[in-house]
């Protein structure tokens, strides 16, 4: 109970840069939700931009190659993976919003 006790403590005492821990702690949490929220509605477009892209290669009318996307993925994957490194690096804040993320998504 003693661990539970300080990070209670901890939460409801003191401040970081001026604002409250709980407020520090809520904010990344909020956004997650509000991101979680668009990356679902912005999923549907894509997955519908997608159904086109494929109908409209199918019929001649765009050419679609696997070297080009071969090349956006070589050229834009590891930024990608840089910035979830970040993310990952502020565990902390990283967690509430991964959890964020996941509600937002979740309930959209």
């Amino acid at each position: 109970m003693g661990a539970i006790d300080d990070v209670i403590q901890f939460i409801t005492s003191g401040s970081i840069g001026g604002l409250p821990p709980i407020v520090v702690m809520i904010i990344p949490f909020i956004l997650g939700l509000v991101v979680g929220f668009f990356v679902k509605k912005f999923l549907k477009i894509a997955i519908i931009a997608a159904i086109i892209l494929v109908v409209v290669s199918y019929f001649g009318f765009l050419g679609l190659s696997l070297g080009a996307l071969k090349d956006l993925s070589d050229i834009y994957g590891p930024v990608a993976v840089q910035y979830g490194v970040l993310l990952m690096g502020m565990l902390p804040l990283g967690l509430g919003l991964i959890v964020g993320l996941i509600i937002g998504f979740i309930f959209a």
